[in-house]
């Protein structure tokens, strides 16, 4: 039965069926067969199909919230097993939105030093994808904004504050300046993430607020894109202070503290809800909740990647 969930997991997740049987390594027919299988057990439609996939049904989704717990638990079984046997070990899977990467050195680098046989994988990743992805089991934990409550099957782990800076080059009017408005900054030829990305999102509407209404006349998915267009002195850009400062090393441009408003908006750890955790995504939330120890008296003023990281080293 567990198989056979697996297998069902792959569907929601490939959305069609040749697709996920080939995730899976096994034949499409394989796959039909043991979809059959389930919903002969339990008397039931799971998914709606012709000659191609369409959608799953309403039961067939409450068979995928059932088949999301079942996995899981079994999964973190295996992984407490092993554990006990070899001690802590095995494969990480984090997301996590673009703009916190500079920060994720500062749980990794420390985790990786106490447990040397985990092994990591790091996506990079909307908000939005990231929640999906932690609800299909495809990623262990998620690195996210965590503003408001998180949906009722998520948990999270407040971690630091990101502040907002006006980002330009040395030959800008604005590089001297100790603090530029948003109205200000709106006003200026800007290059943004993409709308997708939730901190774009976030950045139009602080502009709107201050009265502006912005349209980019760069935009891309990419920081290094939208650091290399600033450095070209054409653009300006509005950026998470962490990042700016760790794009810009060794300093060639100006970040510029944005005032009126003053606006923060928490990240922190998201994973899915679940007693006990494995132990490879508890002991990760563990040592995320010492590090925060370490950053939450700092909100002020996020301190430099480097030096946090040796501090976290000690303290661990």
């Amino acid at each position: 039965m567990i198989d056979k969930l697996e297998l069902l997991l792959a569907l929601a997740r490939e959305r069609h069926f040749g697709r996920a049987a080939e995730a899976m390594g096994v034949t499409q027919p394989t796959l039909s067969s043991a979809l059959k299988s389930v919903e002969d057990q339990f008397g039931i439609l799971i998914v709606e199909r012709g000659s191609r996939f369409r959608c799953f049904t309403p039961e067939g989704e409450r068979i995928l919230d059932w088949a999301r717990r079942i996995v899981g638990d079994a999964r973190a079984m295996r992984q407490e097993i092993e554990a006990l046997k070899k001690g802590l070990s095995g494969h990480l899977k984090l997301a996590v939105i673009p703009t916190s990467l500079p920060f994720l050195t500062e749980l990794t680098v420390p985790i990786c030093a106490r447990y040397p046989d985990i092994r990591l994988t790091v996506l990079s990743m909307t908000s939005d994808s990231i929640l999906a992805r932690l609800e299909n089991l495809e990623v262990d934990i998620g690195i996210s904004y965590v503003d408001t409550e998180p949906p009722p099957r998520f948990e999270t782990v407040r971690m630091y504050d990101e502040h907002y800076v006006l980002l330009v080059a040395p030959e800008s009017p604005l590089a001297e300046r100790d603090q530029v408005t948003w109205a200000e900054a709106g006003e200026l030829p800007l290059c943004l993430l993409t709308p997708d990305m939730q901190n774009r999102r976030l950045i139009d509407r602080h502009l709107a607020e201050a009265g502006v209404k912005q349209s980019p006349t760069l935009e891309s998915n990419s920081m290094l894109v939208l650091y290399a267009h600033v450095q070209s002195g054409a653009w300006s850009s509005i950026l998470p202070s962490r990042l700016a400062e760790t794009l810009d090393r060794p300093s060639r441009l100006r970040s510029i503290p944005l005032i009126k408003p003053t606006v923060t908006h928490k990240i922190g750890l998201v994973v899915t809800k679940r007693e006990p955790h494995s132990p490879l995504v508890a002991a990760f939330i563990a040592h995320a909740r010492r590090v925060a120890g370490l950053i939450q008296p700092q909100f002020a003023r996020p301190p430099a990647s480097r030096a946090l990281a040796s501090k976290i080293k000690n303290e661990i």
